[in-house]
């Protein structure tokens, strides 16, 4: 096992190395970046917004925006590669590049942040006060929450259910329940949101639920279990709209994983020597069939509040990593986004080494050993 582990973990360097690679070059063609978004910050909010930005160097700035100076016509005698540097001193231009530090090769940009990286160095945010880190923090809570309760109540009820769904196999019950499970699984989790909040959180029908935030604005206030209520008032409709997938997911694995058991030759032993069925179901074939379903759960947990809850963050305005990414892209803030990509693509294949030590140590008979990684 020892070896495996080894092999998993040398094997994250080269695949994390390529994650970041591919990332950093897709970046390099996309329009907007940190030093555009800075540009256009600055034209249009005047040389208090530029000496700002620029570390204090609002004296480049030409009197009157400039236009005389236009880095945008030549700047050293070549032409701008920022069409919105139009009336700003050259000088000005560079020290944005600086600050930013794309006054050097891309090559040099990119070992750079893997070294830096590698130590989990992260730096600040491009356009926010604050360290990638503390940012990561200030939002995390938001997403755990999310992540928690959507695997609480999607194990809590998809358990249970696929094993009935197992034991009336081909019944109406089975049938009936399969056909929900699947069309909430093939309907996106958004369109659900917004259905939930057209119906129940002042759309068209009913103003039941609140629409954003985790608490109310008086919830300081609150007794401790009007505290707990109101919280639960609020996640209600965005925990429904995301569990509905690792709902389905979850139920069917757990059916077919006791199908599995149930028709193996144990199982028509102990029926031979009398054992009923529920000693039999949950006596010796729950034990065997859960393996899958907790081997699969430490991935699961964690894709659960670092995945798939952008659209959700969003529309119910709930501020967490998801919607944190979605700002940092829109906002060219790269310096979160390839964090949060280096973190969260590491941190994943971790998870995946950690769900297969589980699956070892739920059933020894499992030896990684003697497959390939």
């Amino acid at each position: 096992m020892a070896a495996y582990i080894l092999r998993r973990i040398l094997l994250m360097i080269p695949t994390l190395f390529g994650i970041m690679l591919l990332s950093f070059v897709i970046i390099q063609f996309a329009p907007g970046g940190p030093v555009e978004q800075a540009i256009a910050r600055m034209s249009g909010q005047g040389g208090s917004v530029m000496a700002t930005v620029t570390g204090g160097q609002g004296d480049l700035i030409s009197p009157g925006g400039g236009a005389q100076n236009s880095a945008a016509t030549t700047q050293g005698g070549n032409t701008s590669l920022y069409r919105g540097s139009r009336g700003l001193n050259p000088k000005v231009v560079a020290a944005i590049e600086k600050r930013f530090g794309f006054d050097k090769p891309p090559v040099e940009r990119f070992f750079t942040m893997l070294w830096n990286y590698v130590r989990f160095d992260f730096g600040n945010s491009f356009f926010r006060d604050i360290s990638v880190i503390d940012l990561i923090k200030e939002k995390l809570p938001v997403s755990i929450t999310l992540g928690v309760w959507m695997t609480v109540l999607s194990y809590g009820i998809s358990i249970p259910l696929g094993i009935r769904k197992a034991v009336k196999d081909g019944s109406r019950f089975d049938v009936w329940t399969s056909s929900v499970i699947v069309l909430g699984y093939a309907v996106p989790g958004f369109l659900i949101a917004i259905l939930l909040i057209v119906l129940f959180a002042g759309g068209s029908f009913w103003t039941i639920f609140p629409l954003k935030g985790l608490v109310s604005s008086n919830w300081a206030s609150l007794p401790w279990w009007q505290q707990i209520l109101d919280y639960l008032w609020h996640i209600a409709l965005p925990i429904f709209a995301m569990a509905l997938g690792a709902f389905a997911t979850a139920t069917l694995l757990t059916k077919n994983s006791f199908l599995e058991e149930i028709s193996k030759q144990y199982v028509t032993t102990a029926r031979a020597k009398g054992l009923n069925e529920g000693r039999i179901l949950y006596g010796h074939v729950f034990r065997n069939a859960m393996l899958i379903v907790i081997a699969t759960f430490p991935g699961a947990f964690i894709a659960s509040f670092f995945g798939g809850s952008l659209l959700i963050e969003t529309i119910f305005s709930l501020d967490g990593l998801g919607y944190l990414g979605f700002q940092s892209v829109i906002a060219r803030d790269y310096s979160v986004v390839f964090a949060t990509l280096y973190i969260f693509s590491l941190l994943g294949m971790v998870i995946g080494l950690v769900s297969d030590l589980v699956y070892a140590w739920v059933d020894p008979r499992i030896d990684f050993e003697s497959r390939a990684v």
